[in-house]
């Protein structure tokens, strides 16, 4: 088992800055830095409303990439902060995830 102290750390920047570079150009081009943090910060909303979130802890959860999808797009279409495709949003989670197994977040299964 893991130490507490021994928990990757996520980093809204650096993910920022992985996701940029993953997306592909045309999206590079159609979203901003705080687009991203807002998706970022809705799919920690997904985290939380799904009880995926437990600070400290190294326990493994499974994640429904469709169940977030359909949440971030539910997201979008009520706050009206981002205007993006489903595609776009899926590059986006994909980007995400990349950053997420990179730092040892996640794994692929």
């Amino acid at each position: 088992m893991k130490e507490i102290d021994d928990l990757p750390e996520f980093d809204d920047d650096e993910a920022i800055a992985f996701i940029l570079k993953y997306i592909p150009q045309e999206l590079k081009a159609k979203v901003t830095e705080d687009d991203i943090a807002y998706i970022l910060d809705v799919i920690y909303d997904f985290y939380e409303a799904n009880g995926l979130i437990e600070e400290n802890s190294t326990e493994e959860a499974s994640i429904d990439e469709d169940d977030m999808l359909l949440f971030v797009m539910k997201a979008i279409k009520k706050d009206k902060v981002v205007n993006l495709s489903e595609e776009e949003v899926q590059s986006l989670l994909e980007g995400e995830f990349e950053y997420g197994k990179s730092i040892g977040i996640y794994n692929e299964e």
